[in-house]
């Protein structure tokens, strides 16, 4: 790691600052593009410089981060049906690896409203441009595709979609209410933005009635400039209180090893839930998915991952799934289960 820091390239302790510090190449997706064609935003002046020339080199990850390599008759049943029917997974597009496990056990998280986002995220792999129009069919060969793969449980969601008068709204809410008309068995999640803030746009969302609706905050408030720049701590926090003050179970997810501390998790943790009451948290490691993307500050061992979701419970969540390959979709339907039993037992 170069040597070469300018004072406010540091943190307090010294140490590099992943989120003010300098990269030599636009980070996110697409960072430099937005659906006018110009900038919206360069993480070039926020992340970390590894060196001229071996700029964020991925560091080599520890014995506990495995994937499966994506195979067997489970994974190509799914992937030849969104095929058919022309739908994106989030699982393909965040080049999540948890792929293979969820795909084999025949559940997926389908990603709607098209594959290019409008934002620039420092951490996510999903593509960052003008997106194309919404195909008003999609809602119906969601449901179609669902329940076809006769699931329990689905997890839903989409890039953000800052072109659409309404976030996509409407659209997310046909989809939620065809896959509930066409696999009525099966039980829907959905993991939305933030929708800019229109709070009209999350209630049409809400009052088609998912039976878990999700936000993520992704990371710590420091952190929010450098891994969500279009997107702010604060409007997070009011999605999340707007869900919770509904009927439907809410949940949220936040990723480690970005440049937060141990001590802003807890922090953040106890914001959640005193200000939000979410029910249900899930805590993963973050991945770099290329060099061109926010770097790995740190790995997070699996045992301060159980510390995370003993204080979690403690602090009032209902449900925190923690580990290193936790997603925020992972084993979405023991969630589902888990919550009904500690429901049942209170």
């Amino acid at each position: 790691m170069s040597s070469s820091h300018t004072k406010s390239d540091l943190s307090p302790d010294g140490k590099p600052n992943p989120s003010i510090a300098r990269h030599g190449r636009p980070l996110g997706g697409d960072t430099a593009r937005s659906t006018r064609g110009s900038a919206i935003v360069d993480l070039s002046g926020q992340v970390l410089n590894n060196g001229a020339t071996t700029h964020l080199t991925q560091p080599r990850k520890p014995t506990w981060i495995r994937a499966q390599i994506p195979g067997g008759k489970g994974y190509e049943a799914i992937r030849d049906n969104m095929e058919k029917h022309g739908l994106s997974t989030v699982c393909q597009e965040a080049s999540c690896p948890n792929i293979a496990d969820c795909w084999s056990r025949g559940t997926a998280t389908i990603m709607i409203l098209g594959d290019i986002c409008t934002r620039s995220c420092g951490f996510c792999n999903v593509r960052t441009g003008k997106p194309l129009p919404p195909d008003y069919d999609e809602p119906k060969n969601v449901g179609k595709s669902v329940a076809l793969m006769g699931l329990k449980h689905i997890v839903i969601t989409c890039v953000d979609r800052d072109d659409l008068a309404d976030g996509g709204a409407s659209i997310w809410a046909e989809t939620i209410k065809e896959t509930h008309r066409q696999a009525p068995n099966t039980s829907v999640e959905v993991l939305v933005g933030d929708f800019a803030g229109d709070r009209s746009a999350m209630q049409t969302v809400i009052d088609s009635k998912p039976e878990i609706l999700a936000h993520n905050i992704e990371t710590v408030p420091r952190m929010h400039r450098a891994v969500r720049p279009q997107a702010t701590y604060e409007r997070s926090i009011g999605v999340l209180q707007q869900i919770g003050n509904s009927s439907l179970v809410s949940k949220t997810g936040i990723m480690v090893g970005i440049g937060e501390t141990d001590e802003e998790v807890i922090s953040l943790l106890e914001d959640i839930q005193k200000r939000a009451q979410t029910e249900i948290i899930t805590i993963g490691q973050y991945l770099q998915p290329t060099r061109n993307h926010l770097p790995v500050e740190r790995w997070g061992h699996p045992d301060q991952f159980k510390k995370y979701e003993q204080i979690g419970l403690a602090l009032g969540f209902r449900v925190v799934e923690a580990g290193p390959l936790v997603r925020s979709s992972y084993h979405a339907e023991e969630q589902v289960l888990t919550l009904e039993s500690r429901k049942l037992v209170e």
